[in-house]
């Protein structure tokens, strides 16, 4: 059944509409003229897939997460389950990816984002404590956080909720109407095929491209031309002309 992406800054209030949706959810398909619809409602987040704060100021801790949460929607999404991806969702290749996996599955899906200011979120995750995120960590999330964009259709649906609007509430109807009463669009080409590359290819690329950097000019301080380097964490070799090479030879490779 249908896949809902929470998204907005850390500590824009996400876990707590969430939850409100799960119950909204639950007590509709209470009602007598939901009860032929066999469905239950659940929650995936950091803390139910074991991810602390801190996984975000690492890039392999993170990629790590952003694996669970696929791997656990992958798993749940399924005509008898309502999913709610409560993690950060902030980068729209993450949503991409995991709006190709409620269309493999058949099924509907939308977007609700939390907006909220950043000095507004910031205020809230001071007041949180040890149970908030580290500032480093907030500062990196905000920074590198892609809003939602309705023209898309991985953010379409969209619904914006205004968090620091007390007239602005979740609009469930609506909501409802799109994930449960519409019909899923059929699985195209481009969406039956996992997407080949991670959300964060480019960042692996330098950082591996750095890391063969970094060995080549380890390997030269001892004066002596080396005939190949090891790429570190592989078996692969990189063949050395014969000579030491400077740094500036190396960022042109």
């Amino acid at each position: 059944m249908p896949l809902i992406m929470m998204t907005g800054f850390p500590s824009s209030g996400k876990s707590t509409r969430a939850a409100e949706l799960k119950q909204l959810f639950e007590e509709r398909l209470l009602q007598p003229e939901n009860q032929h619809r066999k469905h239950t409602v659940h929650i995936i987040s950091d803390t139910t897939l074991g991810v602390p704060h801190s996984a975000y100021a690492h890039a392999s801790e993170e990629k790590n997460a952003r694996s669970a949460l696929l791997s656990a929607v992958e798993r749940l999404v399924t005509r008898e389950h309502i999913v709610i991806a409560d993690t950060p969702n902030y980068i729209k290749g993450l949503r991409y990816q995991l709006y190709c996996t409620a269309r493999e599955e058949g099924t509907t899906h939308c977007v609700v984002y939390c907006a909220l200011p950043v000095d507004a979120a910031r205020q809230i995750n001071q007041m949180r404590g040890s149970d908030g995120y580290a500032d480093n960590v907030f500062d990196e999330l905000t920074m590198r956080y892609e809003e939602p964009n309705s023209a898309t259709r991985w953010d379409s649906p969209l619904f914006t909720i205004i968090q620091n609007d007390p007239n602005d509430k979740l609009p469930f109807d609506s909501i409802w109407d799109a994930i449960v009463e519409r019909r899923a669009p059929p699985p195209t080409f481009s969406t039956a095929v996992k997407p080949a590359e991670e959300t964060n290819y480019q960042f692996e690329l330098d950082r591996a491209t750095q890391d063969v950097i970094t060995a080549i000019l380890d390997s030269q301080k001892s004066g002596v031309p080396m005939s190949y380097v090891v790429v570190p964490g592989s078996s692969e070799k990189v063949n050395m002309p014969g000579r030491n090479l400077t740094l500036s030879e190396l960022r042109r490779l």
